[in-house]
């Protein structure tokens, strides 16, 4: 391709990263997304927030990681051979997020991406960005890694809140 028909061909489209947790497939868009690595002990974190896992060395690098679905509150990521973490970037902070398996990578055109439904998002559900619908099976929700980010913030002060206790 000719780089203004890739250019085009970019602004048309966005690729997305799907994973499965727990039994079902959700999409991060890839431009947040640095590589996918195979799954390795996590090295647990004292007095951590309860999203945060722990941390990984990632070659030289040490990574806090979110157990993917732990954040959406659905128990945990159980390791085994397809298990994997995703390595993404999201407002300059590195994270990862360890996930069932890495099922598919998807080139998709912008107009199938659909907004979450009003109703979730008037409640205050925000960790859906947009909804991929497909002929052939359940829908891909397609994530919001800002407010991933935002509910291990809110786990941490959960977390402090819970272990102050007020001086009279």
């Amino acid at each position: 391709m000719e780089t203004s028909r890739i250019a085009a061909y970019s602004r048309n489209h966005v690729t997305l990263g799907c994973f499965e947790v727990a039994g079902r497939v959700y999409a991060i868009d890839v431009s947040q997304m640095r590589e996918v690595v195979r799954w390795q002990p996590i090295t647990p974190l004292p007095n951590a927030p309860h999203l945060i896992e722990g941390v990984i060395d990632l070659r030289g690098s040490v990574v806090p990681v979110v157990d993917l679905a732990r954040a959406l509150g659905f128990g945990r990521v159980e390791p085994g051979t397809q298990t994997r973490i995703a390595i993404t970037e999201v407002d300059g902070l590195v994270m990862g997020l360890t996930v069932d398996a890495a099922v598919d990578v998807l080139p998709i055109e912008l107009e199938r991406l659909e907004d979450p439904p009003a109703l979730a998002t008037q409640t205050g559900y925000d960790v859906t960005r947009a909804v991929v619908r497909r002929d052939d099976a359940e829908p891909i929700l397609v994530l919001s890694l800002e407010h991933l980010l935002e509910s291990v913030y809110r786990s941490a002060l959960k977390d402090g809140d819970a272990g102050t206790e007020v001086e009279s």
